[in-house]
């Protein structure tokens, strides 16, 4: 086991992968020299060399094109967008033509790549550098949308996104690149896709959550325990697939439910997982599901911090749902 960063646990699946299996290429815009704006490939040109480590031009559609050919003639390309707001460019390379090659070629030929992004807000980047548009990729059929909040995960789930035989969208929350440590496994670490983690046991409400928004939910946790509330975090892991037994045997287990994404609320996946519970679990609430999100504006520079959900927010939302039946 090793102490590390989530971004340090990037380098190390991506490092270990290369290593093992000689058909991982890396792609995209100053990953190479510079080793990306957020140094995630740092050092991978020097071990793996230039024709594995390639440093494209700004043409984010090039770049995700080039990656589906290289995923159909055998390599498995991890292509890199420098910031998720930047990846609309090539929005119809990955949802008209990575994610349904499968299906159009009726089984014959797959996409075996990985997207991977930096997303969301909390380094004051404004509305280019902070979006959270997973949700746009959960509705397309034939794309995995994996999002880590921890070192270990990031790992296990990207070595795991790197086999699969299907376009995997990995989203890495770059607000805890450097802010969260764990320890991590050395060498072979797999997670498997779509396998939710129970970030901590609870009895009274069900706090549902991805990427940053798990250490949030784990503050507000702690806030509400100290008002007697007893909350259990489901830290998610895969949008898709999404590991529904685990949200349906938590809030069962519970009878209240809050969704937390740093995304805008309209729209967001945090619907779906309402519709889910509501649909299948409804005669198991004792309150409403709320939904504690991003505001539906764009995504401010100066009030980012009011923006994106906080433990104080999360706690209010949990207070409305345990409080409730009181009414």
């Amino acid at each position: 086991m090793s102490e590390m960063t989530l971004i340090g646990a990037v380098t190390d699946a991506l490092n270990y992968e290369m290593a093992k299996d000689d058909r991982v290429v890396l792609l995209g815009e100053d990953i190479a020299k510079n080793g990306g704006v957020f140094r995630a490939t740092d050092g991978l040109v020097d071990r793996f060399g230039a024709d594995r480590v390639l440093d494209t031009p700004l043409a984010e559609s090039g770049i995700i094109g080039t990656a589906v050919g290289m995923a159909l003639y055998g390599l498995r390309p991890i292509p890199e967008i420098q910031f998720m707001d930047f990846i609309y460019p090539a929005f119809d390379q990955i949802v008209n033509e990575a994610a349904k090659f499968r299906y159009r070629s009726g089984g014959q030929y797959t996409c075996p790549m990985v997207i991977r992004t930096p997303y969301g807000g909390g380094i004051r980047g404004g509305h280019y550098h902070s979006q959270s548009t997973e949700a746009f990729f959960c509705h397309t059929p034939g794309m995995k949308v994996v999002i880590p909040s921890t070192p270990a995960d990031t790992k296990g789930l990207l070595l795991a996104a790197i086999r699969d035989p299907d376009p995997v969208l990995f989203m890495e929350p770059k607000r805890i690149y450097r802010t969260i440590k764990g320890e991590v496994p050395d060498g072979e670490h797999i997670v498997p896709l779509g396998k939710a983690r129970t970030a901590r046991e609870g009895g009274d409400l069900s706090i549902f959550a991805w990427g940053s928004m798990v250490s949030i939910s784990e503050k507000a946790a702690d806030l509400a325990k100290a008002k007697g509330i007893d909350c259990e975090i489901i830290d998610l892991r895969t949008l898709v697939p999404l590991d529904e037994e685990a949200i349906l045997a938590s809030v069962r287990k519970t009878g209240r439910a809050v969704i937390v994404h740093e995304a805008c609320k309209t729209g967001g996946f945090g619907g779906e997982i309402a519709a889910i519970i509501a649909e299948k679990a409804i005669d198991s609430l004792e309150g409403p599901i709320v939904r504690v999100a991003g505001f539906d504006t764009p995504f401010p520079y100066t009030l980012e911090n009011i923006y994106m959900p906080g433990a104080d927010r999360v706690l209010r939302a949990v207070e409305k749902v345990v409080g409730y039946d009181q009414f």
